[in-house]
């Protein structure tokens, strides 16, 4: 039988490290856990000392997770999270139940606003011991992945095949594939003449491989920070866009979405989670419920003639 040893990081640390990094300080986390700032401060060094690094910079504003830090606080985070899942699924096979518990979910917004809320209707209903949380983030960068690999979130819908790659011990698998169109203002005769509207989303390569290889494709004139800015802004006459179908859904009727044909590009859409929790009662069924909204199709209003009708 394996035994621990004085290098092993326990629960309750691994809790001081979390708090530290959250709050920023070892005062305020003292405050959240109910310890003096001593015991937070000696349980940090302690931890130090066991990993053999320094894992926060301490200053006069607080105490920042260094890059060690930032390692040690992710893998924190989810290894706290495997025991809440180990106690709650222990607790529901014992008794027979259905899953329960929380469920954290982090989401872009297109998918957050037309993906998410069919599926959860449908958890809620099937297991309505499951509490999903939902945060949204911006899908660039490290996006909707990097919150699952820092332990913030179970299961987020990912953008796969973007710009960044998988983080180590994260698992993903795809969902659908989601068709680009252009959108611009009605009744304009040339709308590719138009200049662009953009903003910053990770894609997969085949988008990026078609967008390099269009040379009627301007620079971007207009910068947003988000789908839903973007779509404003065509519908005010300020040029014209490409976007994801998820975008689209949310498409006002002041706007035309024309097809891009057949060689137009697309974007691969899936759900990224740990090894470790891929197998969870909480994630397996918003994945079964994730499919099934797929299966059924996610349609995007027809509004004027000129909306592009389609289905996922």
């Amino acid at each position: 039988m394996a035994r621990t040893t004085d290098s092993d990081l326990a629960p309750h640390e691994l809790r001081v490290l979390v708090a530290v990094a959250d709050t920023g300080g070892f005062s305020a986390a003292a405050g959240t856990l109910g310890l003096t700032q001593s015991a937070v401060s000696h349980s940090v060094r302690g931890s130090e000392r066991k990993v053999g690094a320094v894992l926060f910079e301490r200053g006069r504003a607080g105490a920042r997770p260094t890059p060690a830090g930032e390692k040690a606080v992710a893998h924190a985070r989810r290894i706290l999270r495997l025991l809440d899942v180990l106690t709650a699924e222990a607790r529901g096979a014992a008794r027979s139940e259905a899953a329960e518990g929380p469920l954290r979910i982090t989401a872009f917004r297109s998918a957050a606003l037309h993906l998410l809320p069919p599926a959860l209707q449908r958890l809620r209903a099937r297991h309505p011991g499951i509490e999903p949380r939902v945060r949204i983030v911006r899908e660039v960068g490290r996006g909707t992945a990097g919150e699952v690999a820092d332990g913030k979130a179970d299961i987020a819908i990912a953008t796969l095949g973007g710009s960044a790659p998988l983080p180590p011990g994260l698992v993903a698998s795809g969902l659908f594939e989601e068709p680009y169109a252009l959108v611009h203002a009605p009744g304009h005769a040339a709308p590719r003449s138009l200049p662009l509207v953009d903003w910053a989303e990770n894609c997969g390569s085949h988008t990026r491989g078609w967008w390099a290889a269009q040379d009627w494709i301007p620079q971007a004139t207009v910068e947003a920070e988000d789908d839903g800015a973007v779509l404003s802004l065509v519908s005010a006459g300020h040029g014209m866009a490409i976007m994801p179908a998820l975008s689209l859904a949310g498409a006002p009727a002041s706007v035309d979405v024309a097809d891009l044909g057949p060689d137009g590009p697309t974007r691969q859409v899936g759900y990224v989670t740990t090894a470790e929790l891929a197998g969870s009662t909480v994630v397996r069924a918003l994945v079964r419920e994730l499919r099934a909204t797929v299966t059924r199709g996610v349609s995007l209003p027809g509004g004027e003639a000129g909306h592009q009708r389609t289905k996922l």
